[in-house]
């Protein structure tokens, strides 16, 4: 009886007070309070989530692929390109401003022999983005990275690691490992890996030693869901994993001495625009730049 007098009693009081009181609801915290604390909360939410754009772009002639990665969860939706090719820059570059990107990078996972990169025509074209590629690869370029560096765009980042064989200045970029970075994981292998292959290793200080001991120690204990998004592609595929390539990669499964075996008997031709490509890649794919290297 005692506990339903003090009821009666406060809500008694209640029904006194102005309708603004009464319309609040029974809670600990003022509604400014929860507002404020929901707000921050949401702020925090958004800089511990960017989120990745992503695009795989394709040049028919030497079946490139080029890819445009962005942090569209940042303000300023900075992005980068791993190896643009000479002749789709104004594809890509319309692309980048069609969806409001801040290029800020142009990457190459090695100096390529089949096809000129853009890298030197797009700096021309958007003023403050980088030319990236590996100190090994004596190419010039803007940063020379070498294995365990970071390339930052936004809150998200690409690793680098060091994967010769193919060229000695190979390298593969995979994507951040962290519950703030896309997953799965993707690896931006170049022609390191190529989906069910490899690139070949009879020029440019290649070697089929190295290459194997590059994807086995490198590509190869990254998760198995680790997406491969090769440099070509010659069958029509785009995507492959990790876990695919350990199993149904026709050379890579294979032991180390039978690998180099296969390597030394490719017997595949000179490739058409080595003499044009690997000259101009070293100046970044400025052509006109060529005689004076």
């Amino acid at each position: 009886m005692l506990c339903l007098r003090r009821l009666h009693s406060f809500l008694g009081i209640l029904t006194t007070l102005s309708p603004q009181y009464c319309s609040l609801p029974l809670s600990p915290k003022p509604p400014t309070l929860q507002f404020s604390m929901a707000t921050f909360s949401e702020a925090k939410l958004a800089e511990a989530s960017p989120k990745l754009l992503f695009r795989q772009l394709f040049e028919k002639e030497s079946s490139t692929y080029t890819y445009l990665l962005a942090d569209v969860g940042h303000p300023d939706k900075p992005a980068l390109l791993v190896d643009p090719v000479d002749s789709t820059v104004e594809r890509d570059l319309k692309l980048v401003k069609e969806l409001g990107l801040k290029l800020t990078y142009a990457l190459n996972t090695h100096c390529h022999a089949d096809h000129v990169t853009g890298t030197g025509l797009i700096k021309g074209k958007v003023p403050g983005v980088k030319s990236v590629i590996s100190k090994a690869s004596t190419a010039k370029a803007d940063l020379h990275v070498e294995a365990g560096d970071k390339i930052f765009f936004g809150n998200l980042f690409l690793e680098v690691r060091a994967t010769p064989g193919h060229t000695v200045g190979c390298v593969t970029y995979v994507t951040g490992d962290g519950p703030d970075q896309p997953q799965p994981r993707m690896a931006f292998t170049g022609d390191t890996l190529l989906i069910r292959g490899c690139g070949r290793t009879d020029f440019q200080g290649g070697s089929s030693q190295l290459l194997y001991k590059s994807v086995h120690s490198q590509i190869f204990t990254l998760p198995k869901d680790t997406f491969i998004y090769p440099a070509h592609d010659y069958k029509g595929f785009t995507v492959s994993t990790v876990g695919e390539e350990t199993q149904f990669n026709p050379r890579l499964t294979k032991d180390e001495q039978t690998f180099q075996g296969i390597m030394e008997n490719l017997n595949l031709p000179y490739p058409k625009k080595m003499d044009i490509a690997v000259p101009a890649n070293l100046v970044c794919g400025l052509q006109d730049l060529v005689n004076n290297v």
